[in-house]
C-alpha cells in the first residue's frame, strides 16, 4: 500500500506541470485542503484509501490523501487560476522542486491553531510546524535564485490558511474517561486562537509573505459528526457551536483589518467568509442541486463516521450512488460538488463573502 501511495504521488506530483512565470501558492491548513501529508504520518487520521478520491481525476479515481471524493477548494481555485497542477504535499518525496515552481501545500488533516489539537489522532502537523516546513522550502527558493530573487517570488506568491476547525470540534467534543477536560471560557478560547493565529501570520509575513487567503471557520454545528454527538435532528443545527464560530469569525474579521492597516511593510490580508457561504448552501441546498445536506454521503451518520471500502459490498461503508447530490462526503467534509460553489464564492465574490477583494482580484494584486 505504501509503495503504491508513492508511486502515485511521484506520478502525479513530481512532474513539472506548469511555467516559472506561474504564481506559486502555499496551502497551510487541516483536512479540509489537506492534499496528501497524512499519508506519510502515522496517524488515524488518513484519507489513503477508497473511496477517498474517487472523483479525483489527475489520480484517475485512486485516494491522494485529500479527504473528499475528488477536488478540495484549494484545488478549484488554483485551477480557476489557470494553474495547470496542484501543490504537491511537502512530506510527499521529491517535491522540493515544486516550491520555485506552483508552490508546497504543508496542509495536514487533525491539526490545529494549537499544537494540542488533534492529541487523539496521534500524527499530524500543527500550524506552528507547517510555517516552520515552509520556512525549510525557503532555503530551497534562496539556493535556487538567490535572496533577492527569492523576495519577489515570495511577494507575489498567495498564502492561503485554512485552519480552525479541528480547534472548536475538540473544544465540544465530549470528554474522554480519566481524561482532564476543563474548558475555558468560549470568550477566553476565542481570543486564545486569534492570538496564536496572529503571531503565526506574523511569522510568515516575516519570511516574505504578503499575499494571504485567511478562511474563517464554517458552520461546524451543522456538520454531520457535530450533529451526532449533540443528538440534534435532522435540518437542525447547535446553535452552541455555531455562536462561538460566529463570534470567533468576528474576531478574526477585525483583526485582518488590523493588520492590514498596521503591518509593515505593506501585505494584504483577505478573510474568506466560509460560514455564511457554507450555511447558504446547506440551507438553499434545493436551489444549488442538492438533494441531502444533513446526511454524509460516506460513512453513516453515527459512530464511528468511517468511510471505506473494504474488498467487498459487506465490508464495506454505506456510500451514496450519486455524490454530486450530497452536500456532505463523510460526517465532517464538504463533496467536491460543495467544493466548487465555495471556491467560486472565494474567487469571484464581493465583500459579503471575501474581503477587502477577492481571490481572483488577490492574485493580480501588485503585479
Amino acid at each position: 500500500m505504501t509503495i503504491l501511495i508513492i508511486f502515485i504521488f511521484q506520478m502525479f506530483y513530481v512532474m513539472p506541470f506548469c511555467s516559472s512565470t506561474s504564481t506559486a501558492t502555499f496551502v497551510f491548513g487541516d483536512s479540509l485542503v489537506d492534499s496528501g501529508n497524512n499519508n506519510f504520518l502515522f496517524t488515524l487520521s488518513k484519507a489513503d484509501s477508497p473511496p477517498y478520491g474517487i472523483d479525483f481525476k489527475p489520480s484517475h479515481g485512486h485516494p491522494t490523501g485529500r479527504f473528499t471524493n475528488g477536488l478540495t477548494i484549494s484545488d478549484i481555485v488554483g485551477e480557476a487560476l489557470g494553474d495547470n497542477s496542484f501543490p504537491p504535499p511537502y512530506l510527499a518525496p521529491n517535491v522540493e522542486s515544486n516550491a520555485t515552481n506552483i508552490g508546497i501545500n504543508y496542509a495536514s488533516g487533525s491539526s490545529g491553531i494549537l499544537d494540542a489539537t488533534g492529541t487523539l489522532f496521534i500524527g499530524r502537523v500543527p500550524l506552528r510546524e507547517q510555517i516552520s516546513n515552509f520556512e525549510e522550502s525557503r532555503k530551497y527558493i534562496v539556493n535556487s535564485m538567490g535572496e533577492e530573487n527569492a523576495k519577489r517570488f515570495i511577494k507575489k506568491a498567495m498564502f492561503s490558511i485554512t485552519i480552525g476547525s479541528n480547534d472548536v470540534i475538540n473544544y465540544f467534543q465530549p470528554s474522554i474517561p480519566f481524561v482532564s477536560n476543563e474548558k475555558v471560557s468560549p470568550t477566553t478560547f476565542q481570543d486564545f486562537l486569534i492570538s496564536n493565529l496572529t503571531m503565526n501570520l506574523q511569522r510568515l509575513h516575516k519570511l516574505g509573505a504578503r499575499k494571504f487567503v485567511v478562511v474563517g471557520v464554517g458552520p461546524l454545528g451543522c456538520i454531520p459528526f457535530m450533529r451526532a454527538i449533540g443528538l440534534i435532528s435532522k435540518g437542525k443545527c447547535s446553535v452552541e457551536v455555531n455562536t462561538l464560530i460566529r463570534n470567533y469569525n468576528k474576531k478574526l474579521k477585525v483583526e485582518l483589518h488590523r493588520l492590514n492597516k498596521y503591518i509593515k511593510p505593506k501585505a494584504i490580508f483577505i478573510y474568506a467568509n466560509s460560514y455564511d457561504v457554507f450555511r447558504e448552501i446547506i440551507l438553499n441546498h434545493k436551489q444549488h442541486g442538492f438533494e441531502n445536506a444533513d446526511a454524509p454521503c460516506c460513512g453513516g451518520y453515527f459512530p464511528p463516521f468511517v468511510c471505506y471500502k473494504g474488498k467487498d459490498a459487506n465490508t464495506s461503508s454505506v456510500m451514496c450512488n450519486d455524490r454530486g447530490k450530497y452536500v456532505f462526503w463523510d460526517a465532517y467534509h464538504p463533496t467536491e460538488a460543495a467544493n466548487v460553489i465555495i471556491a467560486k464564492k472565494f474567487l469571484y465574490g464581493d465583500a459579503s463573502v471575501i474581503s477587502p477583494i477577492n481571490i481572483l482580484h488577490l492574485h493580480n494584486y501588485g503585479s
